[in-house]
């Protein structure tokens, strides 16, 4: 889909095939969630319960997404921030396990990591595949876009650290990637913020 410059004019998503696609990706992250926390529990890694976070994060801001399309632009914009405000706070409490693990680091189950971690990278590849033509819309558009590009970032990471754990035999390779990822997310954040102020600005 050919992207304009202006706001006015970006994919606000208001069609019934980009609403069908984002339903189908909304199952996809909420059943991701319940797996990736139940084995980052049991595997003791904060990699896979950072990406099970992001996963039950995505699942609720993109029911959001689905309520926002067709509203007016300012209350679109106002969603798209309470988005990017909730990735950096999720950032936030992923660094605060994180840091609280390196004073006394365990040693994650990698077998579990790297199995559940394919999983999840195979329903995010296809999470991305199923949003891909519509990536370049309105903040509101773009922050799905944004947390499912993450998405499959972070699942590369946690098998690159589920590989780490077990070729050094420490947890540290775990704790970098959890600390990765909230980078990520804060990135992340920064740019959906930026774009929802310049549309809040544009809609009055």
């Amino acid at each position: 889909m050919p992207h304009d410059c202006t706001h006015d004019h970006e994919f606000d998503g208001a069609s019934p095939a980009y609403r069908r696609a984002l339903v189908a990706v909304i199952v996809l992250n909420a059943g991701l969630f319940g797996v990736e926390m139940t084995a980052g529990a049991l595997a003791g890694s904060r990699a896979l319960q950072a990406d099970a976070l992001d996963f039950a994060a995505d699942a609720l801001t993109y029911g959001i997404s689905l309520w926002a399309i067709g509203r007016p632009l300012a209350l679109r914009a106002r969603v798209a921030q309470i988005k990017g405000l909730s990735l950096a706070l999720m950032a936030l409490a992923i660094l605060g396990l994180a840091i609280g693990d390196m004073l006394a680091p365990g040693l994650p189950e990698a077998r579990v990591m790297g199995a559940v971690g394919f999983a999840a990278l195979a329903a995010n590849v296809a999470s991305v595949l199923i949003l891909m033509r519509w990536k370049d819309g309105d903040s509101n558009v773009r922050s799905v876009w944004l947390c499912s590009r993450n998405d499959a970032i972070g699942n590369v990471a946690v098998m690159g650290a589920a590989v780490m754990v077990a070729w050094l035999g420490s947890g540290w390779p775990d704790l970098v990637v959890a600390v990765a990822m909230a980078g990520l997310f804060l990135s992340s954040s920064v740019q959906i913020l930026r774009r929802a102020a310049q549309e809040r600005a544009h809609a009055h």
